[in-house]
């Protein structure tokens, strides 16, 4: 009888894994760091080898804190950044660094084949515009940087899929994987056109799986690396942004999640598909239900990326120098992986404006804060646009433990945040939906026992207004640099 699942995200930074009791919840909480490879501009790549040894060390820890027996645990669930790309061979092997989410590499050809495409209705057909973080652009890309690897590749993987391929499961990928691509359809169908635009093999794209779709067990190998029975089910998780939500409570429509990892998600529920150039689409685990959300590039990365800028300083040393500034003093653009939505513009660059000598870290650090919650005002003016309030907010996810940014989130945005309890994110989502899987919960709708809201942060009145007239700036600002970066962008590519 099933005791407990285990719930594994393969992060941007980090992988990070949590043991569930099918009665308690979460019972063993274990990370591991992940090294960002970027050897170009604009390039972003993770060790897939790092990944698996991030999974085996932390499935043994879980176990082991936890306290369960490799009996007792009846199934594993994945989930991760989307859409990564993992080309391998037939054996499932990588052929090389997975190409993340946020890789920027491939702007000539989302040029050249959107002007392929201009006939075709690519939001209609598959959610969401033809951007940096669509597939057939990197594939396009390998095929003509790196001919061995794409002759060699007989499939396309992503993060969360190879994970569990790695351990026992056949070739696949999750539903939003294939959404978010832009290989397939709203319904699951190929999307032939943007295949025959890329002159790229169907054959090479694996079967479409739902989440908590049972795809096969745990290998004899896997399971000794693990120390988890050979056997347990391995069954479809889903894309990190899309589980985070799911296990934050997002659920009924207007429910939406501000994400704070090393990207920056926003997701908002609804009961309809709701589609827009400027944002993607995603399917709910709940079937029947969508989240039409916003992914911008940067995020945790961008603020890690300063950290190490200063010298190290503990975040909490920046917060605290950060809060006894006033507010939006100095403007960031948050653009230092270009953006993704809703401007889905890899030529952007990031930019301080407004400084002077007098100026300190603390006031650049408050203004990359300012930035990312600024990011996701401007997804909120958006979803405003096409008609999709938000009623309830929740935050997640490592940045929501600093008190000063939540409270930037709520000021900026001028509406409580409300954070979720110790929240491990997609985790949790891979493990209840594991537990689902194999029968073990009897709905999606049992992840809300596991969910606890703190106090929520509420707008300032002066503040909120101050952030009112600085957001017009920095959108003004936004305006006035974009052919500046684009021209840095060609003079240095």
């Amino acid at each position: 009888m099933t005791r407990y699942t285990v719930g594994i995200d393969i992060g941007t930074t980090g992988t990070k894994t949590v043991l569930m009791d099918v009665d308690a919840g979460i019972v063993a909480t274990a990370t591991r760091e992940t090294a960002l490879h970027s050897p170009a501009p604009g390039f972003a790549e993770a060790d897939t080898d790092q990944w698996y040894r991030n999974v085996i060390e932390s499935i043994r820890e879980v176990l082991a804190v936890g306290g369960a027996s490799p009996q007792q645990v009846g199934a594993v669930a994945t989930s991760g950044m989307v859409p990564a790309v993992i080309p391998v061979d037939g054996t499932g092997r990588p052929l090389r660094r997975a190409i993340l989410q946020n890789d920027a590499r491939a702007h000539r050809e989302v040029t050249e084949l959107a002007a392929a495409l201009t006939d075709t209705d690519l939001v209609r057909l598959t959610g969401s515009a033809l951007t940096q973080q669509s597939v057939a652009p990197t594939t396009v890309w390998l095929r003509d940087n790196e001919p061995d690897v794409y002759a060699g590749t007989a499939h396309w993987l992503g993060s969360y899929d190879w994970v569990l391929c790695a351990l026992g499961a056949p070739v696949h990928v999750e539903q939003n994987w294939a959404l978010e691509s832009g290989l397939f359809g709203i319904g699951g169908e190929t999307a032939d056109a943007v295949l025959r635009a890329a002159a790229l093999d169907p054959a090479t794209l694996p079967p479409v799986r739902r989440p908590g779709t049972q795809v096969g067990e745990l290998s004899r190998a896997a399971a000794e690396a693990t120390g988890l029975s050979a056997g347990t089910a391995l069954v479809v998780g889903g894309a990190d942004h899309v589980l985070s939500a799911f296990a934050a409570g997002v659920n009924g429509p207007g429910d939406a999640l501000v994400k704070l990892g090393g990207a920056g998600d926003i997701l908002v529920a609804s009961d309809a598909p709701v589609v827009d150039a400027r944002l993607y689409l995603d399917a709910h685990p709940v079937p029947g239900h969508w989240l039409p959300n916003g992914c911008m590039a940067t995020s945790g990365s961008l603020i890690r990326w300063f950290q190490t800028l200063v010298g190290g300083a503990a975040l909490t040393d920046l917060d605290e120098e950060a809060a006894a500034r006033p507010p939006a003093e100095i403007l960031c653009l948050p653009y230092f992986l270009g953006e993704k939505s809703p401007l889905h513009d890899p030529d952007l660059r990031g930019v301080f404006a407004g400084m002077h000598l007098g100026h300190t870290r603390a006031d650049m650090y408050r203004a990359v804060l300012e930035a990312i919650a600024f990011g996701f005002r401007h997804h909120v003016d958006v979803f405003a646009d096409i008609g999709i309030p938000l009623h309830r907010v929740m935050i997640t996810n490592g940045g929501s433990t600093s008190t000063l940014w939540k409270q930037i989130h709520a000021d900026v945005l001028g509406m409580e945040m409300n954070p979720v309890r110790g929240h491990p994110g997609a985790s949790l989502g891979a493990a209840v939906i594991a537990a689902v899987g194999v029968g073990a919960l009897d709905d999606f709708s049992d992840a809300a026992r596991f969910i606890t809201l703190d106090e929520p942060y509420a707008p300032d009145s002066a503040r909120r207004a101050a952030y009112d007239t600085a957001y017009a700036t920095w959108r003004d600002l936004g305006t006035a640099m974009t052919p500046i970066s684009h021209a840095i962008a060609r003079n240095t590519r």
